[in-house]
């Protein structure tokens, strides 16, 4: 028996704006999109060159409550090649929300407040 981690789903109110955020932010494309011909949904993976990983952007039509997307303690974590490149673009768009230096690693939010883990790649991680 064999398991894979496919994706992480994370709903969202404005879709294009969440696109080019995981876009600018970590270098993440569009994949795939479907959900069905009337619109009122859509189920968005975006992937980027460096891992398998993909995330599952779901969208609905007229939704204007943001989402719980699990909490404050719920977040995804990237292991980022030169920490201070990273830190300096995130800097710039404005999207940190926690840093812990001595642990090598901080937190941004995309525009639906998922939290995000930045790590710098050391051993063992």
């Amino acid at each position: 028996m064999k398991a894979r981690f496919a994706h992480r789903c994370t709903h969202v109110l404005d879709k294009e704006a969440t696109i080019a955020f995981y876009e600018q932010a970590l270098g993440f494309k569009v994949a795939r999109e479907h959900g069905p011909e009337d619109g009122s949904w859509t189920n968005t993976f975006l992937v980027n060159e460096e891992t398998g990983f993909q995330l599952e952007l779901t969208w609905n039509r007229g939704r204007t409550e943001p989402y719980e997307n699990g909490g404050r303690d719920t977040h995804i974590a990237f292991v980022v090649d030169d920490l201070a490149a990273y830190h300096k673009l995130h800097e710039q768009m404005g999207c940190i929300e926690k840093e812990n230096p001595k642990m090598g690693l901080y937190f941004i939010t995309d525009p639906d407040g998922q939290r995000i883990e930045i790590l710098e790649d050391r051993p063992g991680r």
